[in-house]
């Protein structure tokens, strides 16, 4: 499967992300029908249109089973099989979700994405932050900024200014997000203007 998460766990002396290691989502699975008992599928994913790794999965009662290979750096091959149990609670509104039980050792928490490494296991085994975690106060800002633009029909990037109203949006919404907006610009030039020591304006 290619070494999948391999390597040094901590990385500058904080946790890897997420959105780093490949994952497997018992949601996208259910919805997509593979979770049938004898289902046979392989799941894929790629970069660019090219493959970065696979893996065969057998749906059974109550379960899944991995098969996959994967590769540190300057070790042979290996082959991995094991089962992932599922289980399935109701919600409140009517309807039932599955989730996967960790299969690491003595884990076996409850999850709806595993990670993929030498095992596939929960984001605490693997000790992994999401990338929100990973922000200072300026990435905050400009995440939060670029959220209005998409809001307002803007063209992406901070630099680019504030352009008009979109149609139909009414005036006293736009206003307040506008607002919003050029507070949390303020506030992610000042953040880069320190860490960087550049003179940005917009």
């Amino acid at each position: 499967m290619g070494g999948i998460g391999s390597g040094n766990r901590w990385r500058f002396g904080t946790k890897r992300t997420t959105n780093e290691f490949r994952a497997i989502d018992v949601r996208r699975w259910a919805r997509d029908g593979l979770l049938e008992p004898g289902r046979r599928f392989q799941w894929q994913w790629s970069v660019e249109g090219k493959q970065t790794g696979q893996i065969d999965v057998q749906a059974e009662e109550g379960r899944v089973v991995l098969s996959y290979r994967h590769k540190r750096r300057d070790q042979d091959w290996q082959s991995e099989e094991y089962p992932v149990r599922i289980v399935t609670t109701g919600c409140n509104l009517g309807g039932a979700r599955q989730w996967f039980l960790c299969p690491a050792r003595g884990c076996g928490r409850r999850c709806a994405l595993l990670y993929g490494g030498v095992i596939f296991a929960c984001r605490q085994c693997h000790g992994l932050a999401y990338p929100s975690q990973r922000e200072d106060a300026s990435d905050r800002a400009a995440r939060r900024a670029e959220r209005i633009r998409r809001k307002l029909e803007w063209e992406p990037g901070i630099l680019n200014g504030a352009e008009g109203r979109p149609s139909g949006m009414h005036h006293a919404t736009f206003d307040r997000l506008a607002l919003e907006h050029d507070a949390h610009v303020a506030r992610c030039l000042a953040g880069f203007r320190q860490r960087f020591g550049l003179d940005l304006k917009i």
